[in-house]
């Protein structure tokens, strides 16, 4: 596999990494900040667009920062009822406008992950929605995938029972709602699940491979 390079953008984790090693790809982690997973060798702390330069790879996984975009974030987007925080909207267009650059990037085979973003953002349309516990893991976490020239994730194993993996709101922890954690970090609520790095890099490592036969 050695012109399967696959550049997993924004993971400081390692988790679709590691998975798509574990099959054999030649895979790379890239993030501003030191990795976490164990495998600095795989690591590139550098700008992402000088890694896709840097790797030239195949298959591009990218997570965006989707602090100022998603719409979890709505209450500081509007502070005020019918007030729109001008601030925030900036940052968002800027988060955007990365976000847009991951997705046009010139990789044959792209995967851009957020969550649902805000409606003022004006993100295209996603490819799929996905959720943990249709890949094992007992939680719903609303994950939006866009999708270039690779086909939907196929659940693997899913589960009937689940709890969100995070309150649905900052009102949600008040009102008693029961979820996984109640002290979230950024490097928490961002890392990819097992379940789906594994069916990320199983089906579309598969579905690139017999692409280019």
């Amino acid at each position: 596999m050695e012109n399967m390079k696959v550049l997993v953008g924004c993971e400081e984790s390692q988790e679709v990494t590691k998975a798509f090693r574990q099959l054999g790809f030649q895979a790379f982690s890239c993030d501003l900040q030191d990795c976490s997973g164990g495998y600095p060798q795989w690591h590139l702390k550098m700008d992402l667009f000088d890694a896709i330069n840097l790797v030239k790879p195949m298959l591009g996984i990218f997570h965006p920062p989707c602090t100022y975009m998603s719409r979890a974030g709505a209450r500081w987007m509007y502070p005020k009822a019918g007030e729109i925080s001008n601030e925030r909207l900036r940052l968002a267009m800027d988060a955007k406008d990365f976000f847009m650059k991951c997705l046009s990037s010139e990789i044959k085979y792209v995967a851009v992950e957020n969550p649902l973003p805000l409606k003022i953002v004006q993100l295209p349309k996603e490819t799929q929605v996905i959720q943990p516990y249709q890949y094992g893991h007992g939680y719903s976490k609303r994950t939006h995938l866009w999708l270039k020239n690779l086909p939907n994730l196929i659940p693997t194993n899913v589960l009937d029972t689940y709890i969100p993996y995070l309150p649905s709101n900052t009102g949600g922890a008040k009102r008693g709602q029961k979820y996984m954690y109640k002290n979230i970090t950024q490097k928490d609520s961002s890392k990819t699940f097992t379940g789906i790095a594994e069916a990320m890099a199983k089906q579309w490592g598969e579905y690139i491979l017999n692409d280019n036969l």
